[in-house]
């Protein structure tokens, strides 16, 4: 089955930086869009980043703009998040999930993995 599995989350003070993972198998990567997505508690799921893989174009949500990059290896069927200066707000459980492209809504994202949390401190 096509599976998608996050790694590279943990506690970091405010400012610091943290790269999350991305591996994917089952389906090509490259005709797809690989988007993350985090929930912090009490809070709506949002959508944080996406990459389309064929043509490298890349969105990002407002609040992380400038401060994190999304990027893919296609050698190692891998997409990361680079996050850099990190600050409480961006506590919460960090998803990765694919779609045709970008352009999907979340609801049609699938393949969604089990989370890596992410936990920045004041």
């Amino acid at each position: 089955e096509e599976q998608l599995v996050e790694s590279g989350g943990g506690l970091v003070q405010a400012g610091g930086s943290l790269r999350l993972s991305c591996a994917g198998s089952g389906f090509t990567f490259d005709a797809h869009g690989i988007g993350w997505f985090r929930q912090a508690p009490g809070k709506e799921r949002e959508g944080v980043a996406c990459i389309n893989v064929s043509d490298g174009s890349t969105y990002y949500v407002p609040s992380v703009k400038g401060r994190c990059t999304i990027s893919n290896d296609n050698a190692k069927d891998m997409v990361y998040l680079q996050m850099n200066n990190l600050n409480p707000e961006d506590t919460a459980v960090y998803y990765c999930a694919a779609a045709s492209s970008c352009q999907e809504s979340q609801d049609d994202f699938f393949s969604w993995g089990r989370g890596t949390q992410v936990t920045v401190s004041s």
